[in-house]
């Protein structure tokens, strides 16, 4: 496993070693001792999700303000572009944002840690997605901010008008959402 470093120190590019050949690959998508050897990071993961989203799909940009999770995230079919955007108010990052494409064909996964807003906007025609969490999901204290909100700026790879849940389009802009201190 390589850690590439990212624009924001705390949000890194986990790229497996991948031993492949023609009959097709084998790779370890996690390993707890490696993982704290390179990271430094010791938290252990306590739920793995599993989504399934078709082209055009925008999901986020969600976070839970109690009980943050942190999230190692990797796509297993399909592509995504994947964006953290750091929402700790005492960060120098606060406010930054960084995005990367994650597909079945980089194998690459993306570290978004606890005080920091997901998402991911598809761009294949399906993707499907894979989270562990360092946290349970808890519906009470999910929260979610504007895909869209002109002071974030996040630069999404769009073709045409996303499609989002109800949640995700009633979500408030940056300045209105509750946020970590």
């Amino acid at each position: 496993m390589t850690i590439i470093p990212t624009s924001i120190p705390d949000v890194l590019i986990v790229e497996p070693k991948v031993f492949g050949d023609e009959r097709g690959f084998f790779f370890e998508s996690f390993n707890q001792r490696i993982w704290r050897e390179l990271t430094g990071l010791d938290g252990c993961f306590v739920q793995h999700n599993h989504s399934r989203s078709t082209a055009g799909v925008l999901r986020g940009l969600h976070y839970q303000i109690h009980n943050p999770q942190g999230k190692l995230v990797r796509v297993v079919s399909g592509e995504v572009f994947d964006v953290a955007v750091d929402i700790r108010r005492s960060s120098a990052t606060f406010g930054r944002w960084f995005g990367a494409a994650l597909s079945a064909d980089n194998k690459r996964q993306l570290w978004v840690p606890p005080g920091f807003a997901h998402g991911f906007y598809v761009t294949s025609p399906v993707a499907e997605f894979l989270y562990l969490t360092t946290d349970f999901w808890a519906p009470e204290h999910e929260r979610c901010i504007a895909w869209n909100d002109p002071d974030l700026a996040i630069q999404w790879p769009l073709a045409g008008e996303p499609s989002l849940s109800d949640k995700d389009r009633a979500a408030p802009p940056f300045r209105k959402a509750e946020l970590f201190p």
